[in-house]
């Protein structure tokens, strides 16, 4: 079994020779041949550059073709990879490639005025799309090049920073071992070939998508295809139908929003807003609506893997309904990333679906008559800790060398793990009851005209931060009248005195929200598109 990311896929390189491996859409794509190619080149640059075994080497960039063969090349040759969020600020690059004491950064064009002087000074500036260094000539070269090293399993591979809903950034280490684990585990949880096409569409600095979106369908001969623009609903459209993908990887919300914003809208009006309240006949147009949302996903779909966060109950039984070939995996970026998941055949409404093989999972002071509890996880995918940071590493885990993950969750008969939300979100009730947010949410969430909500505790009561669809709730009226703001606030608090009734008849009585606040802005998130809940706290 391959133990390290150049034996994970050296055989590929001849197996799949001449097919294709990486491409962005519309483009002549790189062969698995090639790929081999300019990875072995581009680690004899680094090394007449001065790059060797350990050191930690950045990466800065959108998605695309050369994103992973730096990576490759990086890992390959036994230094560190530092993959790092697009939609990181100047000030969050600055304080990790300092953390990090990375050496060297490759970065895009577009995202080229995200590095400051002061790096510039400190470390080789790399152009991802020329592999050259910035203001590099003869006198750079350090002569042959040698025989670059071969990494073990156990030395560092990666250094992921995360963005969470916590706050401060922390540099998960993952070795050689966890990540090729855990792409071999994920493998048993459905079955991939060469014949597959990825569509790409979250970012290869996150965990999810570097392993499972492109490590693994690597280890498959399959092919990867890249967006070269910002993933706009029309350009999402015309990608599926120009790639006809096989396999999508993808986060709650971007489901969500179709579901919300593409579905449920043609149910709300007139006879048929009475039919879909009958669950027979809702059933039906979700299976009707299902046949058009395949076809515009490019009618050969068979495998759409929903992570990084609780897919809402009604969007889940909507996917149902329709015979969507949804999948939900659960991890974290500790764990490199997944734990748990299903396919598009075992699915369980509301579950994750089985632990993989080879990881173990306990659930901690699970309550007696729930038998929730903190999910924590022993395996060969968990992380070897936090760059330096030994005091949070060793917080991370229990006195018995279990990981904690900070989530709550129960384990069925059947062994399939459920979440129920995160530990730190959880809110006590007035008689000691467990209230979890993201339950209140998902109601709020399927109301008409919202599109994301935030449920917290202030002062001893709950409030729901409530972020608007303005565009469409102006619609009806603004053909008649442009709407002043006074008038844009009456409606708001119209709509929200609705929606605080509406809430608090689907919820127990000790969930119940006592007050709707307007968010204006969208929500700040995180890279899997969850809320910065620290924020607003």
């Amino acid at each position: 079994m391959p133990s390290t990311l150049p034996e994970l896929l050296h055989q590929n390189f001849s197996l799949y020779g001449s097919k294709p491996a990486l491409s962005f859409i519309g483009q002549t794509a790189i062969t698995y041949r090639q790929m081999q190619s300019r990875m072995i080149e581009l680690q004899k640059k680094m090394q007449s550059w001065g790059i060797c075994q350990g050191d930690r080497i950045a990466i800065l960039s959108q998605n695309m073709p050369e994103w992973g063969i730096a990576y490759l090349a990086i890992t390959g040759m036994g230094a560190v990879a530092v993959p790092l969020l697009p939609d990181f600020s100047e000030i969050e690059i600055k304080n990790i490639l300092e953390h990090s004491e990375s050496k060297a950064i490759f970065i895009s064009r577009s995202l080229r005025k995200k590095i400051t002087p002061l790096e510039q000074s400190s470390m080789q500036i790399i152009s991802i799309e020329l592999f050259e260094v910035e203001g590099s000539n003869p006198q750079n070269i350090l002569g042959e090049p040698k025989q670059p090293y071969a990494p073990r399993e156990e030395e560092l591979a990666a250094i992921i920073y995360t963005s969470g809903t916590t706050g401060k950034s922390k540099g998960v280490m993952l070795s050689h071992r966890n990540l090729c684990f855990d792409v071999i585990q994920a493998a048993t949880v459905e079955k991939l070939s060469s014949a597959d096409r990825f569509l790409s569409i979250l970012p290869l600095s996150h965990t999810y998508e570097n392993t499972i979106g492109f490590l693994l369908p690597l280890f498959h001969g399959a092919s990867i295809h890249y967006l070269d623009k910002i993933p706009s609903p029309s350009i999402l459209l015309r990608a599926m139908q120009e790639v006809k993908p096989t396999v999508i990887l993808s986060v709650p919300l971007v489901i969500e929003k179709i579901y919300r914003q593409q579905v449920l809208p043609r149910f709300q009006k007139g006879v048929m807003a009475s039919l879909y309240r009958i669950r027979f006949t809702q059933r039906i147009l979700h299976r009707l609506a299902g046949v058009k949302l395949k076809k515009s996903f490019g009618g050969q779909l068979r495998f759409l893997g929903i992570g990084g966060a609780k897919l809402d109950r009604n969007v889940e039984l909507f996917l149902r309904d329709a015979a969507f070939p949804y999948a939900i995996g659960y991890g974290l970026t500790e764990t490199a990333p997944l734990v748990a998941g299903s396919n598009p055949r075992n699915t369980r409404y509301q579950a994750v679906g089985p632990i993989l093989p080879g990881v173990q999972v306990r659930i901690h002071q699970a309550d007696p008559l729930s038998g929730e509890g903190e999910i924590q996880i022993k395996g060969a995918n968990v992380m070897m800790g936090y760059y330096k940071e030994p005091e949070l590493t060793k917080n991370a885990f229990s006195e018995d060398g279990w990981f904690q993950s900070g989530d709550l969750g129960i384990i069925d008969s059947r062994g399939n793990l459920a979440i129920r939300g995160r530990l730190k979100n959880m809110i006590l009730g007035p008689g000691g009851e467990n209230i979890y947010p993201e339950e209140i949410e998902s109601v709020i969430n399927n109301f008409r005209y919202v599109l994301e909500s935030l449920v917290l505790e202030r002062g001893g009561r709950l409030i729901a931060l409530v972020h608007f669809n303005l565009e469409e709730l102006k619609k009806p009226l603004s053909h008649q009248i442009d709407l002043t703001r006074d008038q844009i606030l009456l409606l708001i608090q119209d709509l929200s005195r609705e929606l605080h009734q509406y809430t608090n008849q689907q919820i127990s009585k000790f969930s119940r929200i006592h007050e709707i606040i307007w968010q204006e802005e969208p929500f700040e998130k995180t890279a899997t598109q969850k809320i910065k809940r620290f924020l607003y706290v």
